[in-house]
């Protein structure tokens, strides 16, 4: 039955989500309900009735199947219509207790008229009466834990759009801002220019500068702090990025925190080699941009 989920193809899954659903079987209602919560690794935790417990095994599996990985809180409970026959009191527990109970009221002279009710709110003196389960009642419970697994995979592909849409907009942002660089190249080129020439002739006479030599010096140190490389892989590190993310590929999350990585290298390096004051100030939105994406990003499948 969730092989159908498994196939299902989502663009981008949210790592939080909610499903749920019931079932009746014969007297019972079975109610399934998972919570998924953000983890980088898989952790399930169940809570389900004792009659289901040789089951928990096989419907821990079912879930890992569907959910890929991320914390779930998975909760099965039961209602039953049984009345009298869905519990047993646990007679020679309520005797004992009954009876040195009734040893200390008489030794402390107290009496208590709620002697009864106190024992059965005991641990074990009213006991859940643990019926088997059957195989029809086990496939009626794997199909209500797929119908939740089913809403569950269609909340988190919902909140998936918005963390794509709003990836989206941070990977533009930055390539915005990378735009804006462009004007400020040219003058710093020219302020690089004038502050060597500058720097040469408070120091050194007319005659003593080799024109030539010093334009090989000005192309040394532009050279150095030339940043189209940068500017084409930043730009190939979004473009990518913006690719990975139209994938349907179901768990794309670690990609996505590479690619990332990629790109605040090269947004560091724009940075180091900047030297100019409007240059580092687009440096700066970009990172800010990034770490917003970086958030979007942990919350990704």
């Amino acid at each position: 039955m969730h092989d159908a989920i498994t196939n299902a193809v989502y663009m981008i899954l949210s790592m939080t989500g909610y499903g749920d659903a019931q079932a009746s079987y014969r007297d019972k209602k079975i109610s399934v309900e998972i919570r998924a919560l953000n983890g980088k690794i898989t952790d399930i935790r169940t809570k389900v009735p004792t009659q289901y417990r040789d089951k928990e095994l096989a419907i821990r599996n079912q879930i890992v199947a569907a959910t890929q990985r991320g914390k779930m809180d998975v909760t099965v409970t039961i209602e039953s219509d049984a009345g009298d026959e869905s519990f047993a009191l646990n007679g020679s527990l309520f005797t004992k207790y009954h009876r040195e109970i009734s040893k200390l009221e008489a030794q402390l002279g107290y009496s208590s008229a709620e002697l009864t009710s106190a024992i059965l709110r005991l641990p074990n003196v009213v006991m859940t009466v643990d019926e088997e389960v059957d195989e029809q009642e086990w496939q009626v419970l794997q199909a209500t834990v797929d119908r939740a697994l089913e809403q569950l995979n269609a909340f988190r592909a919902q909140e998936g759009l918005a963390l794509m849409a709003d990836m989206n907009e941070r990977i533009a942002m930055i390539l915005k801002y990378l735009a804006e660089i462009s004007p400020y190249e040219d003058e710093r080129t020219e302020r690089m220019r004038g502050k060597l020439r500058k720097l040469i002739d408070d120091n050194l006479a007319p005659d003593q500068v080799d024109n030539s030599r010093f334009e090989q010096e000005v192309l040394y140190y532009l050279e150095r702090l030339d940043i189209n490389e940068e500017k084409v892989r930043l730009t190939q590190h979004c473009q990518y990025f913006t690719e990975t993310l139209e994938t349907e590929e179901v768990t794309v999350g670690r990609k996505l925190n590479f690619i990332a990585q990629e790109i605040g290298r090269e947004i560091n390096t724009l940075g180091a080699k900047a030297q100019h004051s409007e240059i580092q100030r687009y440096v700066v939105q970009m990172k800010d941009e990034l770490e917003k994406l970086k958030e979007q990003i942990a919350n990704t499948l």
